[in-house]
């Protein structure tokens, strides 16, 4: 009997060491950035410039601005949980390159040159900062926000709080509560995670047209947390291309995923442009 009792008291420590240790430490666990010193100098194949925003608390975001010849309009993109803009940066100017568009992304706080402390909040507004950067410099018609994994919260908040033309989400989640209830099935996930992104409530005040791109092996974000957010979307326009084959980070090495691409940036402009 006693050993009974001290194996229990075993294993209510442990239990409360781990939900401990998961709410103190839960930032590692999301984030994982590295760091760059400020005067690293990028080096990519496509024309661009960099650039900084401050915040109100003084935190100073960094970004690159990739920028074509007569483009058919400007993708503002939030990369996923890990890296930096040396990595991000080819994304997005072969991004830019292939489909004909402007694209900005920048490093989230503690990511690359970027500074600043972590909070939900925080990340949210840094995308208005930068949204309302290019609202000075673009029609708001010819935004597109485009969000990758950790980068589809807070595209798809941003999306709801204004009037972009488009949303393209690649890899979401129905909110990353979701994703961790799931890792983390026997932890009050609800009551420890700071960051939540409630995706599936963002989405519901989300006026302009909305694409989703999910693979079918993704062994990082489920496919069905996907799927599940893309049908909390309201009626209006959606559209969802499934990647056969396609896992978490190599969705560019499809022809269903270019395709779905040249769809929503090339052809649907040309499309709206002739209608004009």
């Amino acid at each position: 009997m006693r050993k009974a009792i001290r194996s229990a008291y075993w294993l209510i420590g442990a239990y409360l060491i781990l939900t401990t240790m998961i709410y103190f430490l839960q930032e590692r666990f999301i984030f994982l950035p590295t760091r760059l010193p400020q005067e690293y100098e990028y080096s990519f194949n496509h024309q661009y410039s960099e650039f900084n925003l401050n915040s109100e608390d003084g935190a100073q975001l960094n970004a690159l601005h990739f920028k074509i010849p007569n483009p058919k309009g400007i993708i503002l993109y939030f990369h996923g949980n890990a890296g930096n803009l040396s990595r991000w940066g080819e994304i997005a100017g072969a991004l830019s390159n292939e489909y004909q568009h402007d694209v900005v992304v920048m490093d989230y706080r503690t990511y690359g040159k970027s500074t600043g402390s972590l909070s939900e909040e925080a990340l949210h507004q840094d995308g208005q900062l930068f949204y309302n950067h290019l609202l000075d410099r673009y029609p708001e018609k010819d935004i597109i926000l485009y969000g990758r994994s950790l980068g589809t919260g807070i595209a798809t908040r941003l999306a709801a709080q204004n009037q972009p033309g488009k949303l393209i989400l690649e890899t979401p989640y129905y909110s990353l509560l979701d994703i961790g209830q799931r890792r983390f099935p026997f932890l009050p996930v609800k009551w420890l995670l700071k960051y939540q992104f409630k995706s599936f409530e963002y989405v519901q005040n989300i006026s302009c047209p909305v694409a989703v791109f999910h693979g079918t092996e993704d062994e990082v974000i489920p496919l069905d947390s996907g799927k599940k957010l893309f049908q909390s979307i309201p009626g209006h326009s959606k559209q969802f291309y499934l990647v056969e084959g396609g896992r978490h980070n190599n969705l560019s090495g499809f022809d269903a995923y270019h395709r779905g691409l040249y769809n929503l940036l090339i052809a649907d402009h040309s499309k709206r442009s002739d209608e004009r």
